[in-house]
């Protein structure tokens, strides 16, 4: 690393996780000769964490948003690299909607048309209310598009890699040829 590289800023850290900091040095300086397994600690952890009172969680979630303002900031100050994301292949094919995402479609334009103020998050909780109320006979033609699309999707994703792969085998030929002449 040179003197121009930058470490990249700590990611910040939620409520939980400056509770559960906190509250494994209490327990270390409580009893120190105490041993206890990650999974133990997670579990006596999250337990606490359900007891304490709001007033006590404010603490922690205002430590949390301090974090956060922090990183923040020093991400607007980092020059370095930052993560990119994986570009998707324009012609590989798209996964399919699940059962939940055809029944929120169809039912969409309804709740909307209802409740024409509500916000995309107001109608997306309406229509998982919905959903989790509808009874199994009424989500079943969901439940059977949903199957058929994710069988065909399945099908083109086959048809995709093989199609990835024979083009990967006709670069490495076509290079093999390049370099014996």
């Amino acid at each position: 690393m040179g003197k121009k590289d930058q470490l990249r800023p700590k990611v910040n850290v939620s409520s939980y996780i400056h509770f559960m900091l906190n509250f494994r040095n209490k327990f270390k300086e409580q009893q120190p000769n105490t041993y206890l397994g990650f999974k133990e600690f997670s579990r006596k952890c999250s337990e606490k964490w359900r007891s304490i009172s709001k007033h006590e969680k404010a603490k922690y979630e205002a430590l949390a948003e301090l974090d956060k303002a922090r990183y923040q900031q020093e991400m607007m100050n980092y020059i370095g690299k930052r993560r990119k994301r994986r570009k998707r292949d324009p012609k590989a094919p798209r996964k399919p909607p699940s059962s939940f995402l055809l029944f929120s479609r169809d039912h969409y334009a309804m709740l909307k048309q209802e409740n024409p103020n509500w916000t995309v998050v107001q109608v997306a909780k309406a229509a998982g209310k919905m959903w989790s109320t509808t009874d199994e006979a009424e989500k079943k033609p969901y439940e059977q598009k949903a199957a058929l699309m994710r069988a065909k999707y399945f099908e083109e994703q086959e048809a995709y890699r093989k199609q990835c792969q024979g083009r990967k085998g006709n670069f490495l030929e076509s290079a093999k040829t390049s370099l014996k002449q």
